[in-house]
């Protein structure tokens, strides 16, 4: 049974639109054009935009250019979208029309015929507002799609950045709970001196919260937008105080620090800002790679392995293995991490691919940019709450291991020097004795002074063990 329709026009042609929809012509003609994903503008992305129409609804009746019957009805109708209504009339593909025209044109449909309702008008009919000559007053796709892209950018990259302080401020934690636990560091997944697992989970927390700051310090770019720029920058058909004050407006219905562009044709031209946070989102996931595949190591066996510290149990692990437990969470977060990589090389790739005046492919530089936040957000919360808030160390298993560490032998270079200290840890290996043992047996240090040298907490501090 097919649905009914109602016609509209658009410069192309007749369209047949759903009766019920709020979108029109040029909506219906991407979702016939572009069934390529079946994803959708993200809810953040299309607040964005409602609030840029609202912005500019409201500056072009300060300027005496929209009616106010028109500017109101369609303020009250991008506001009901700023609040999360009609998200489901956001129908265009992520990978559509270049520059994001069919996402704006949706945004304009739908605000038209919800301010030509509430003026007593019908759908379809964009009387008395039009999509165009009042929703899109004073604007083009080319300043209002990147705009919503900097504003929505924005949003989801300050909730990465909190994400990022809580998992640090997790970590820290940690680190102060096992800061008296000693342990065998490790180079080159081989033994080495020893180091305190609370330095350990430091130098993480260090690590996510320096991520954190270059994170917001990228952001700081996204802050100047193009509105008032229209199609190349010139600023056409927008009038000379438009400019100034539509920034002003946006950023007062934003809540952010929005202001105007220092060059438009360069922000209308340029899309480096979005490539330099998608990097700062790449090099975050590659700080948690790292960090999520150490937790892996130092929790394995939990026999047959390091087993210096125990991860939280969330699930069972096998199918087949009754009561294995494995480390899903940090498996978890290693997916995510590598799709954000992902999608970093195609922001790179379209960040390079703008072609003189405009680049096009903003669409997949905001949709990979925003996705990227949102997962990326929502695993470390989730890894933090339900993996590093419980990790627990192994204080005997770190003692047993340190005690079995040759390397704690570099500690007494300074009494015997490289050479004999690396015949003597030869020794131990080839005897299976300990240092201690071979040191007095070869009659190389006196017990006292052996013994104030190899101060095993002493050594995970700066200075010569037993002298400073």
């Amino acid at each position: 049974m097919e649905l009914p329709v109602r016609l509209e026009r658009d410069s192309l042609g007749e369209v047949p639109v759903p009766v019920d929809a709020l979108y029109g012509a040029q909506t219906m003609r991407a979702i016939e054009n572009f069934p390529i994903s079946g994803l959708r503008a993200h809810p953040e992305f299309v607040r964005a935009t409602a609030l840029v129409k609202w912005a500019a609804a409201e500056t072009n009746r300060e300027l005496g250019l929209l009616a106010p019957d028109l500017a109101a009805a369609i303020v009250s109708a991008a506001k009901e979208i700023v609040d999360g209504q009609w998200r489901d009339q956001f129908v265009v593909d992520v990978f559509q029309a270049g520059a994001g025209t069919s996402h704006n044109m949706n945004a304009n449909e739908v605000i038209a015929n919800l301010a030509n309702e509430k003026l007593g008008g019908e759908r379809g009919q964009y009387q008395p507002v039009h999509p165009n000559d009042h929703v899109n007053m004073g604007q083009s796709t080319n300043d209002v799609y990147p705009t919503t892209m900097r504003v929505a950018s924005i949003v989801m990259l300050e909730r990465m950045a909190i994400a990022a302080d809580g998992i640090a401020a997790e970590l820290r934690a940690k680190a102060a709970a096992f800061d008296s636990i000693v342990k065998p560091a490790r180079t080159h997944l081989q033994d080495a001196v020893p180091i305190r697992l609370g330095q350990e989970f430091g130098g993480y927390a260090h690590a996510i919260e320096q991520a954190a700051r270059r994170l917001r310090d990228d952001a700081t770019g996204l802050r100047e937008i193009n509105l008032g720029a229209t199609a190349a920058g010139t600023g056409l058909n927008a009038p000379l105080a438009y400019r100034t004050l539509v920034a002003a407006t946006l950023s007062r219905f934003s809540g952010l620090d929005l202001r105007p562009a220092s060059n438009y044709f360069a922000v209308t031209e340029s899309m480096a800002d979005f490539g330099r946070c998608s990097a700062g989102l790449r090099s975050l996931a590659l700080e948690l790679i790292r960090i999520a595949n150490d937790l892996r190591l130092l929790s394995s066996g939990p026999r047959t392995a390091i087993a210096e510290i125990t991860l939280p149990p969330v699930q069972p692990g096998s199918s087949i293995m009754p009561g294995k437990v494995n480390p899903v969470m940090a498996e978890m977060l290693d997916m995510v991490c590598f799709q954000v990589i992902g999608n970093d090389l195609a922001v790179s790739l379209a960040v390079q691919a703008g072609q003189l005046d405009l680049n096009v492919m903003m669409p997949v530089i905001a949709f990979n940019l925003i996705w990227s936040a949102e997962i990326l957000t929502n695993a470390v919360r989730v890894f933090s709450a339900r993996c590093v808030e419980g990790i627990t160390a192994n204080a005997e298993r770190c003692r047993f291991l340190v005690e079995q560490d040759l390397s704690i032998a570099t500690a007494l270079n300074p009494y015997l020097g490289y050479s004999t200290v690396a015949s003597v840890v030869q020794e131990a290996w080839a005897t299976n004795r300990g240092i201690r043992e071979v040191i007095l047996q070869r009659g190389l240090m006196p017990v006292e002074e052996l013994d104030r040298a190899l101060d095993l907490r002493r050594m995970t501090e700066p200075g010569i063990v037993g002298r400073d």
